[in-house]
């Protein structure tokens, strides 16, 4: 069973940044990291940014232009770069990854991001 390892989470002021990032627990080929998602209190999971099986990215509106995602080469370590960051980011952010057929989908256990005004 894979499992998938999100950090650099905190706690950030209004327009400050945070760099996530997402790997296996251990070396892993049999999977593809594919985007990352968060959940805010009372709110459902949301797509922040992802990658297609084609490698074009997607952004939600609200991050588009304050957010990079991106990942390695072999496509098993994530990362999500936020700028600008607001109160309306504050979420716990998860990664998502794929089986390399796309069939299985693995989640990791998120990590919190908070920003206050």
């Amino acid at each position: 069973q894979v499992q998938l390892v999100e950090s650099g989470g905190g706690a950030v002021q209004s327009g400050g940044s945070l760099r996530l990032s997402c790997a296996p627990s251990e070396d892993s080929n049999s999977i593809y990291v594919m985007g990352w998602y968060r959940q805010a209190p009372g709110r459902q999971r949301e797509l922040v940014a992802s990658f297609t099986s084609t490698g074009h990215t997607n952004y939600a509106d609200s991050v588009q232009g304050r957010f990079t995602i991106s990942r390695d080469n072999a496509k098993t370590t994530l990362w999500l770069e936020m700028n600008s960051l607001e109160p309306e980011d504050t979420a716990v952010y998860y990664c998502r990854a794929t089986s390399r057929d796309y069939v299985i989908v693995y989640w990791g256990k998120g990590t919190q991001v908070t920003v206050s005004s």
